[in-house]
């Protein structure tokens, strides 16, 4: 558990790096590393300030030492607190051991001002869809009941909801029902962040808002039957948190466009 104090919180979600082996190796013809730093400089460019950096999933492409390396050694020069959940493509216990140290870790819990955020981990190895085991199930539960009077913001990499796009929704959460029956029965949970749909989505379920959160290198072109990729700029979230459980965000991009894109129906 990590514990901070302070009042209207800002948080930047960073999600899909997928970083690989070499720094200047490109996946579908976009060089992720470039993307990712370019990404984070503007972040912290048209921000003064963040309390805490998610990385919420699909951290590498080549889930290896280098790549991790690579994320820890860029995100760490900006000094913030920053938090990491696995994706399909990510090795979880790899992350475990490269994303160690007293200010970039993979701690599933963080306690900031009245708020509590809850990292959860969605990762089938070996598969690309998603699924919340019992362990991870209760352990959101539990941290929900010790902290009734705390806000909270639950992060997951993959999707709970449908997009519209067929090949996407066949990797959602699959028990998803079991989840949302948790969010549910616990009126301070306000927002669901999930990564993984490499698009912006939002939604709102009872009192919970569900934001779905752009790439920051491609992205995936929305209501698609099959895999298909959108010209649109990489991209990161802002959330801001208010002590009254508020939540503004905004989805920010690039403004140059995205170089190198290699247009395939094949996946990647």
């Amino acid at each position: 558990m990590m514990t901070l104090a302070t009042e209207c919180l800002s948080i930047l979600q960073l999600s899909d790096t997928h970083i690989l082996a070499s720094s200047d190796a490109t996946l579908l013809g976009v060089d992720t590393a470039y993307y990712f730093r370019a990404v984070l400089a503007r972040a912290f460019a048209d921000h003064p300030r963040f309390d805490l950096i998610m990385l919420t999933g699909d951290l590498a492409q080549d889930p290896i030492s280098p790549s991790y390396q690579y994320l820890l050694q860029h995100i760490s020069q900006y000094g913030v607190p920053t938090v990491c959940l696995p994706g399909n493509h990510d090795d979880y216990a790899l992350m475990q051991r490269v994303l160690n140290t007293e200010l970039v870790s993979c701690r599933k819990q963080v306690l900031l001002g009245n708020w509590q955020i809850i990292n959860l981990n969605s990762q089938i190895i070996g598969e690309e869809g998603g699924y919340l085991d019992a362990g991870e199930l209760s352990f959101l539960s539990a941290s929900l009941k010790a902290y009734p009077d705390r806000h909270a913001l639950v992060a997951v990499h993959h999707h709970s909801l449908p997009t519209e796009s067929y090949w996407m929704d066949t990797m959602m959460i699959s028990n998803s029902d079991a989840f949302w029956a948790i969010l549910k029965s616990h009126r301070q949970v306000k927002a669901l962040v999930n990564g993984h749909i490499h698009q912006e989505m939002e939604a709102q379920i009872a009192n919970v808002r569900i934001l779905g959160t752009p790439s920051t290198c491609f992205q995936f072109k929305p209501k698609s039957l099959g895999f298909a990729l959108d010209e649109t700029s990489p991209a990161y979230r802002h959330l801001q948190l208010y002590t009254d459980g508020r939540i503004a965000t905004q989805v920010k991009r690039l403004p140059e466009a995205l170089v190198g894109l290699q247009h395939t129906p094949h996946g990647y």
